[in-house]
């Protein structure tokens, strides 16, 4: 099979976006949940909806930032044996289909580890993936894989927490590759009612420190709140709200996802 082009579609996204001026929605969804199937049919919804970019979750039996409900999801699609090829398949099948919306595959270390770390970044983006998110690895940790990445043009994605020291936090963002990942809660993942009251002052002091894109995530879990805090960042990003409404359904989770991709993109 001949391999993907290895153009990085991230990076033309947010290229694209700070030219414009536009916010940017990113929703997560895990491998697998509630099949294979509806995964497929999830990602190619979302490009026609206007996500931005689509974080696909490996399921792993021992999350590190997961909250119940990803926890349940995660659980769901181990239970089908839920493999790392399988996501590769998936990717590929959707960019076969025509999908250009930005690919980052978002899972922990030791499915990672198991795979072959080498053969992971080759094999992801021959695939079509753009990026990685591994919450469980810092930017100093497994050097060789992150040169791996890189050589593939990988870009990776590194998370910055409220407890997270100004010193800290300014390597993690100078580390991170595309967008910065901002963790709103002081906690695991899981739709929240309120939007934290310190987040402006947060995101104002990491802004001095670069300008490269802060997409917030945890908690995110209404249209209201999509609104607000995309007024305050560059982006947003849901996760878990999306697979309790996948839970009563795919039409539920389309519309709903419908309704947050409008909250950011028209506020």
């Amino acid at each position: 099979m001949k391999p993907m082009k290895t153009k990085n579609l991230l990076n033309g996204k947010i290229s694209q976006a700070k030219k414009g001026k536009q916010k940017l929605f990113c929703v997560f969804l895990t491998l697998g949940y509630p099949n294979l199937v509806a995964t497929e049919r999830l990602i190619l919804f979302c490009e026609k909806a206007g996500v931005d970019i689509l974080e696909l979750g490996f399921p792993f039996s021992d999350p590190l930032a997961d909250g119940p409900t990803i926890q349940f999801s995660s659980e769901q699609a181990l239970k089908k044996h839920v493999t790392i090829k399988d996501a590769f398949q998936v990717v590929r099948h959707v960019r076969q289909k025509g999908c250009r919306m930005p690919i980052v595959f978002f899972g922990y270390f030791n499915p990672i580890y198991a795979y072959g770390k080498k053969d992971f970044a080759s094999d992801a983006k021959t695939a079509g993936f753009d990026g990685i998110i591994v919450p469980d690895l810092t930017p100093e940790e497994e050097k060789d894989f992150q040169a791996d990445c890189r050589k593939k043009d990988l870009s990776q994605i590194f998370l910055v927490a409220p407890t997270t020291s100004d010193a800290r936090a300014s390597k993690i963002i100078h580390k991170s590759q595309g967008f910065v990942y901002y963790v709103s809660l002081r906690g695991v993942t899981g739709a929240r009612k309120t939007v934290p009251s310190d987040l402006k002052g947060q995101l104002n002091q990491l802004r001095k420190m670069s300008r490269k894109p802060f997409l917030v995530g945890f908690g995110v879990s209404m249209p209201e709140q999509a609104r607000d805090i995309s007024k305050m960042s560059d982006g947003v990003i849901v996760g878990s709200a999306v697979i309790e409404h996948l839970k009563l359904g795919i039409r539920s989770a389309e519309r709903f996802i419908e309704k947050m991709s409008q909250a950011v993109h028209r506020p």
